[in-house]
């Protein structure tokens, strides 16, 4: 500014007070038009275009003003007041050439020095009236142009984050409508994907509205705005997608609505959908078995190898850990393959052997555990919550959430009562795998203290017993029983013992060794009283047992010593006993002691 238009600018501040009495006078606001000190002069200028209406050079910089304002706008925040400055600087520039004259321009051509040009034909400077009006023509048609193209990218601009705001209101009526991801696939139906097309359509014309915004802001000019979009991928449904992008930003991070609905889509139509209906086929295969089974008669265990469907299970548990239609599928197909593996026992051969009645009823009892846990821990869950995922699956198969649960109650039930049928049936075989069943009697495989009149003083694992029997409290007698697998012996021999020495009263005492050959064919009982008697003996009986004859025969010796061992040798047919140090008595196969 020159020290003149300062000087002008200075005094029409300090006539601000009394602006109201005196006239602005436009010399003075010159000084600060030409200078271009526009916000400066906007109000006095103002005041004398309301107060002055014939100045021409007023409405040419009343015009400038408003262009200048206009340029100064942010075209997207404050597009309407930018179009109104625009509109203002048009009327203005407007006026101007209408009313710019030759003599305007002689009379006060030091207005208009701005268009002082030299003239190409006479070579002298000056103003001409062409040069001004080809100045407002072009400054009005680039105002209008303008307009247009800041209303065109603003429309496109004001489209894009509308269309955006609206995809994003739709994605959070989804999240809202869902607990999380897995409800929102397993839940999903033809609404869900209708719903899904149009969020993807809304992004999709989002981004393309976005596209020729950024094309009409190339050709608006200067706006201080160069934003860049950048899609955000949805990785998880209940935490992403629902923040809000700001368009006025130069780096927007807008969520890829169109991405995630397609790939929903896709999950929903190719493994949801076709996966509900293979569900509903799975269980029929399985009700068929169900109904093979029905009869007792045929066991299903190979139909239910083939029934497994490893697929079906994988697909769910990509949206699913532990898939509720999976579960009752193994629960129906546990309680299958139960009642299989008891058709299967029941059509063995009848088996006297103990140890495989034990193993048989081991079998049905394990598939009634797995039966019992699955039945448990579906009736400890919250079925009526976990029904919603699979609600088209439980109204095709059970009808209702109701027969369901009353389906898992059965199931526990029946397990729970089979299990204490078998336990207890599983408990009385094992208990009979530690007796003989003789007729009426049972001889005890287990050296305990027991009410019974069988008192064993050896058992050898499922070879033999030997011990003592007393029919009453003063006859005893020795008893040897091989072991069979069945507990029903085959060697059952008593042999007749001291009873004065082996009577029930110094059982304590009694103790015994025994033989048997390796082919089980020849058995030897020594049955001895440990403590010394009043001849300073040990008494002994020895009884010697073939398993085609039964009893060859029952000795009672005096021994010198305390038996520790019987040692047989076949080639000559004696048996003898050992004591401590060399102390020993050797028996010949008669029974006569040979030393």
């Amino acid at each position: 500014m020159t020290k003149l238009g300062l000087l002008r600018f200075l005094i029409l501040i300090l006539l601000i007070p009394t602006a109201k009495a005196q006239k602005v006078k436009y010399k003075d606001l010159y000084g600060l038009l030409s200078t271009k000190q526009y916000e400066a002069a906007e109000p006095f200028l103002k005041r004398y275009i309301k107060e002055t209406t014939d100045n021409p050079n007023a409405y040419l910089y009343m015009g400038i003003v408003f262009q200048e304002k206009s340029m100064k706008d942010d075209f997207l925040r404050n597009t309407s007041r930018m179009i109104s400055s625009i509109d203002s600087a048009v009327i203005f520039y407007d006026k101007a050439y209408k009313t710019i004259t030759e003599k305007e321009v002689k009379k006060n051509s030091e207005y208009y020095q701005a268009y002082n040009r030299r003239d190409l034909r006479t070579g002298e400077f000056g103003v001409k009236l062409s040069d001004i009006q080809f100045d407002l023509e072009k400054r009005m048609e680039g105002l209008r142009e303008r307009k247009d193209r800041v209303k065109m990218a603003k429309h496109y601009f004001a489209l894009s984050d509308s269309l955006y705001k609206k995809a994003s209101a739709m994605y959070k009526t989804l999240q809202t409508q869902y607990p999380g991801t897995k409800e929102f696939y397993l839940r999903a139906d033809e609404e869900t994907i209708r719903k899904l097309g149009s969020l993807s359509n809304k992004f999709d014309s989002c981004m393309k509205a976005f596209d020729q915004y950024k094309s009409s802001l190339a050709v608006v000019g200067k706006t201080g705005y160069n934003q860049v979009l950048t899609p955000l991928e949805i990785s998880d449904f209940k935490t992403d997608g629902a923040t809000d992008a700001d368009f006025y930003k130069d780096n927007i991070a807008a969520w890829d609505y169109t991405k995630f609905a397609a790939r929903s889509k896709q999950a929903i139509e190719i493994d949801i959908l076709p996966t509900r209906k293979h569900l509903i086929t799975y269980d029929v295969e399985i009700n068929k078995l169900r109904e093979k089974l029905s009869g007792n008669i045929v066991s299903v265990k190979n139909d239910l190898t083939g029934l497994v469907d490893k697929l079906l299970l994988d697909q769910l548990k990509k949206y699913d850990k532990e898939p509720l239609p999976m579960e009752l599928f193994s629960l129906k197909i546990a309680d299958l393959e139960y009642r299989s593996t008891v058709i299967e026992n029941k059509q063995r051969p009848d088996s006297l052997d103990m140890h495989v009645k034990l193993s048989l009823i081991k079998k049905e009892i394990d598939a009634l555990h797995k039966l019992d846990t699955i039945a448990s821990k579906l009736a400890g869950e919250d079925l009526e919550s976990r029904a919603l995922d699979y609600e088209y699956f439980i109204k095709n198969t059970y009808g209702t959430v109701a027969v369901l649960k009353s389906f898992v109650s059965t199931s526990k039930q029946f397990a729970a009562r089979e299990l204490r049928f078998k336990d207890a049936k599983f408990a009385h075989a094992k208990e009979s795998l530690r007796w003989i069943v003789n007729g009426t009697d049972s001889i005890p495989l287990f050296i305990q203290n027991v009410n019974s009149k069988f008192k064993p003083l050896e058992v050898i694992e499922e070879k033999y017993t030997a011990g003592i029997h007393y029919a009453d409290s003063l006859s005893p007698s020795g008893y040897l029983y091989t072991i069979s697998p069945a507990r029903t012996p085959e060697v059952k021999v008593t042999f007749a013992v001291d009873k004065s020495s082996f009577k029930r009263s110094r059982l304590s005492t009694l103790k015994s060794l025994t033989f048997s050959d390796a082919a089980g064919q020849l058995y030897f009982v020594l049955i001895y009283n440990d403590q010394i008697n009043k001849d300073m003996k040990i008494q002994a009986t020895l009884a010697k047992i073939y398993k085609s004859d039964g009893l060859a025969w029952s000795l009672n010796y005096p021994l010198d010593f305390i038996p520790k061992e019987i040692n047989f040798k076949a080639d000559s047919g004696e048996l003898t006993i050992k004591g401590e140090g060399d102390l020993q008595s050797t028996i010949d196969k008669s029974g006569k002691v040979v030393n």
